[in-house]
């Protein structure tokens, strides 16, 4: 297993609540659901900067997405 950079996240209460029950919908440990959430961003970054049409996204805007709360 690769090695894992440990760091210290301080995170709202209500959101840290949302991301511990999606994490549980979804089988994964709090850890591991803050990780999954953020490597579908780094894609979806990585899409939007090389879109097949080749045209930029609105830099700063967030992509809409289902899975996310909100």
């Amino acid at each position: 297993m690769a090695s894992r950079k440990p760091f210290l996240l301080r995170i709202d209460p209500a959101l840290w609540a949302e991301l511990e029950a999606w994490a549980q919908d979804e089988l994964r440990s709090d850890n591991g659901q803050i990780e999954y959430v953020l490597k579908q961003a780094v894609l979806r970054r990585k899409r939007s900067a090389n879109p097949a049409g080749g045209k930029a996204s609105q830099a700063g805007a967030p992509a809409s997405d289902p899975e996310m709360p909100g």
